[in-house]
């Protein structure tokens, strides 16, 4: 052998050393083991655990994760039937947000915690058998629902190329929610639902919280009108309600934000309104009806949810009449409620025309599915982009700041709620749609409208969709000779021009049918919030909006609203 092959070898061993060296750095584990002690909980437990990692600790870090606005880097991972004392391991392979991998993390100090969201096997009535996160009373939130298990934080340092291999121990189980207090004005309720209950196989409740007139408590016999906001889970009073000042006055430049947004006045100011002499005496309810897949139900029967629309308008509403003396009569029912809310109080009054009298509608989500967000569910083959020519995409954005720029794409949001959970059980939008409004898949879990990863669309979950009466703009011209009668006059909606989730577009295309519909006129406002005017926007304070309501009360019922004690 040469002198000079001899080099050569050599120099390629080298060579060959120091990629393979530079490979193993590349490939240095990243990982974190999560265990629970049998102290803590005998177990086993089936769910899903989370690590998050922020660079603060103002906060625990597991309250700063999850928003699809704002989230320090989180890792989420199946477990079933994890033993005390055994880890789960997250590592590089596990699924994260906004970052897609451990491996993606700049070397640094980070504060860590640990999380294990707790499931529930449930048998439901129509045969599957699945696991889901029953709710506890806080609204499906995962970083803080009693009893899900979570690690104290430590400070850490953290090198993706050097490797780390973390240990973290759930050392607490988080403490039950604290119920609000009633007072004179606000009374609080929490009931089983029998239909709920029988579709789960095990206790599902309902819930509402009322804010009373003034001088309730000094006419026994008196009935009063209802005014049902819908909306997000929460146990606060209606309409904000408050007899609190703010800690802190108002700024002018605070104010000036307030009225740019809208015409909604603080809780304490319309506090002052609600128990003044002159003001119209009614009851304001909020539900409660969280679901195991999101914080509300969207008050209709669902195949994957339950009757919950059957439970709020037979069990829930009928038990608040008696209680609290609210008349039993469809004149003196009426809707309201913004975003989701405005989606449910739109479907309660669109699906039961002759049992409300009346809904004024905020900002509702997507109430034609021809613009579901920025897709048409019906004819788009993608949710995530839109092919323009043969080689060109435009992304698809699910969120926009007043200026239209845009802050999230759709594609961001499916992957945030695939890291939240498999299976439709994120507790996030498109999963609380899938499983209001699709069908139920071969496993028990709610069939996705689109591929979480790809984003296609299916068009059988679409047309299952439309087809159940999820589509309102499609219901409502599919239907109107048979219920037009029973709405004409009652449908309000109000949206920004500039809608922050794109929902004004699916309410110009409803208004469009109520403008023609005939037979008979459809008689429905619409109003718009211009010029730029964003998600949030309403034209009106709620007082002015409970003053609309009692008007229309008082041409039928005007004892009903009278403001005498």
């Amino acid at each position: 052998m040469t002198r000079r092959l001899i080099l050569l070898l050599f120099i390629a061993s080298l060579l060959a050393f120091c990629a393979g060296t530079e490979t193993a750095a590349r490939v240095a584990p990243v990982r974190f083991e999560i265990s629970y002690p049998a102290a803590l909980d005998a177990g086993p437990i089936t769910g899903r655990v989370f690590v998050i990692i922020s660079r603060t600790d103002r906060v625990e870090p597991r309250l700063q994760a999850g928003s699809y606005q704002a989230s320090v880097p989180f890792y989420g991972l199946d477990v079933t039937a994890l033993t005390p004392g055994a880890s789960a391991v997250i590592d590089g392979s596990t699924p994260g947000f906004p970052l897609a991998s451990l491996a993606d993390l700049p070397a640094g100090e980070y504060y860590v915690q640990a999380l294990l969201n707790r499931y529930t096997k449930v048998r439901r009535k129509d045969g599957h058998e699945i696991e889901v996160h029953l709710d506890q009373w806080e609204g499906q939130q995962w970083n803080r629902s009693p009893g899900n298990l979570v690690s104290e934080v430590q400070r850490v340092r953290l090198d993706p190329a050097a490797g780390f291999n973390i240990q973290l121990t759930l050392s607490k189980k988080l403490p039950p929610v604290e119920i609000p207090p009633d007072t004179p004005w606000v009374r609080r309720v929490k009931i089983e639902s029998r239909l709920l209950s029988d579709f789960w196989g095990r206790p599902i409740y309902l819930g509402a919280t009322l804010l009373l007139p003034r001088g309730y408590d000094r006419e026994p016999n008196r009935r009063y009108p209802a005014i049902y906001i819908q909306g997000h889970f929460g146990l606060n009073a209606p309409f904000g309600f408050t007899t609190e000042p703010p800690a802190r006055p108002e700024t002018e430049e605070q104010r000036r934000a307030r009225l740019r947004v809208g015409s909604r006045e603080p809780g304490h100011e319309f506090a002052k309104a609600w128990m003044s002499d002159d003001f119209p005496r009614m009851i304001a309810v909020t539900f409660q009806h969280p679901t195991p897949y999101y914080d509300d139900s969207y008050a209709v029967n669902s195949a994957n949810n339950g009757p919950y629309g059957d439970a709020l308008l037979t069990e829930l509403i009928p038990y608040l009449e008696e209680k609290f003396r609210l008349a039993p009569r469809p004149d003196a029912r009426l809707l309201t409620g913004g975003s989701t809310g405005g989606w449910e109080s739109l479907a309660l009054q669109i699906h039961h025309p002759k049992f409300f009298n009346g809904v004024w509608s905020l900002y509702p989500d997507p109430v034609d599915f021809r613009r579901y967000q920025m897709s048409n569910i019906y004819e788009d083959e993608n949710a995530f982009e839109l092919p323009r020519g043969d080689w060109a995409r435009i992304i698809r954005p699910l969120s926009r700041d007043a200026e239209g720029q845009v802050t999230l794409t759709m594609r961001e949001m499916s992957r945030l709620e695939s890291v939240l959970g498999s299976h439709s059980r994120s507790g996030q939008q498109i999963t609380a749609w899938d499983a209001a409004y699709g069908p139920v898949g071969s496993d028990g879990y709610p069939r996705p409208l689109w591929d979480p990863l790809t984003g296609r669309i299916d068009r059988e979950v679409a047309l299952y969709m439309r087809d159940n009466g999820y589509d309102l703009r499609y219901y409502l011209e599919k239907n109107w000779a048979k219920i037009g009668p029973d709405l004409a006059g009652k449908i309000h909606v109000y949206c920004g021009d500039m809608d922050n989730y794109y929902l004004n577009l699916a309410v110009y295309l409803m208004e469009d049918f109520l403008k023609v519909a005939e037979s008979p006129r459809a008689e429905a406002v619409f109003e718009y919030g211009r010029p730029m005017k964003p998600h949030g926007w309403q034209p009106f304070t709620n007082a002015e909006l409970v003053r609309l309501m009692a008007a229309r009360v008082r041409r039928s019922a005007p004892e009903l609203v009278s403001t005498a004690p």
